[in-house]
């Protein structure tokens, strides 16, 4: 069957591997129609990505179809289409007993540190599909890239009205603003890329934003917005350790910072000046948990996420490999691209 490998950074192979077998007993075998491309695969092919791991089949935002189950799986049947929980969690160490799977301590994720579905079938445990008779496949791609959003702000706790800012309009930045609208809170994003800013401003209706411009004029310019203050929630999602040592600086009192982004590089600040006097709270934000995929898809079968936004670019198994570079230049204007596999 056709599949995708990412053999080292900078390096895809279209080639074939072996059908898989039927599925086992809590097992679910099935067909890959959709793939979306996410900061991870990004950074996979630049060599960038801490867990990534070479050569790897990679692709952990899917829509499937399932073709076959296994003895004892009651939650989907053949035919249904499902978006994919793609953290294969242990389910015995202390985290997953407290419910935490997202950060399980032997934790695997599709397309990272195991082959994704960058292929055109493939089995994985059941109890990782999230049926919709509602959405498409398309659809059921983006689910995960809004988990991470939804789990994020699930960490900030953003209560109505208070002011939050989300740093980086990416994918992950834009996930992570759907989520903050759904708070009731006021959102304001910041980044350097002002096309990102109109998109935000035309598609996702945000409340205000921020160019980026290196001068200290974005500091000025929040503290207008927040009344003198400056926000009481900030969501870092860029993964540059510049940013992410700068975003506390960025957090009024009192107030919390979540960095969803990932970066392999030192992230440094000020303790007694910033974070001990305004008595901030620093947090991390890690996958996503089963519940929020339930309420995503939820959200989007009713009309309370619009997807139709999200998605720019497109492409098959044998585009992709030469659009791959492309969609890392900003000048592609790229918001979301999805590979289609079946």
């Amino acid at each position: 069957m056709k599949t995708i490998v990412l053999e080292k950074p900078g390096q895809f192979a279209l080639t074939a591997t072996p059908a898989p077998e039927a599925p086992l007993t809590g097992e679910a075998l099935v067909r890959v129609h959709c793939v979306g491309i996410c900061g991870t695969d990004y950074s996979g092919y630049l060599g960038k990505m801490p867990f990534f791991s070479y050569p790897r089949i990679p692709g952990h935002e899917l829509g499937v179809e399932v073709i076959a189950v296994g003895e004892g799986v009651a939650n989907v049947k053949p035919g249904d289409r499902c978006a994919v929980e793609p953290y294969m969690n242990c389910g015995t160490c202390p985290p997953c007993k407290r419910g935490s799977s997202n950060c399980c301590e032997t934790l695997r994720v599709l397309g990272v540190m195991m082959d994704g579905g960058m292929r055109e079938r493939f089995v994985l445990p059941a109890r990782k599909l999230h049926p919709s008779s509602k959405l498409t496949l398309e659809q059921l791609a983006l689910v995960e890239t809004l988990a991470i959003g939804c789990h994020a702000v699930n960490r900030a706790n953003p209560q109505l009205g208070e002011d939050v800012l989300v740093i980086g309009a990416g994918p992950i930045g834009l996930s992570v603003l759907e989520f903050v609208k759904l708070s009731g809170a006021r959102s304001i994003v910041l980044d350097l890329n002002e096309q990102r800013l109109d998109f935000c401003k035309n598609f996702m209706r945000v409340d205000e934003t921020v160019l980026a411009t290196g001068d200290g004029a974005e500091l000025d310019r929040l503290k207008d917005l927040t009344r003198g203050s400056l926000p009481t929630v900030v969501i870092d999602a860029t993964g540059s350790c510049k940013s992410m040592s700068g975003a506390l600086g960025l957090c009024g009192f009192n107030g919390r910072l979540v960095y969803v982004g990932i970066t392999q590089q030192e992230v440094s600040f000020q303790h007694a000046p910033v974070m001990h006097r305004r008595e901030l709270t620093l947090l991390a934000s890690r996958n996503a948990l089963p519940p929020d995929f339930t309420r995503i898809i939820k959200l989007i079968e009713d009309g309370q996420i619009d997807t139709r936004p999200w998605i720019t670019h497109r492409a098959d198994m044998e585009q992709m490999i030469d659009e791959f570079p492309v969609w890392l230049k900003p000048e592609s204007r790229v918001i979301k691209a999805i590979v289609q596999v079946t």
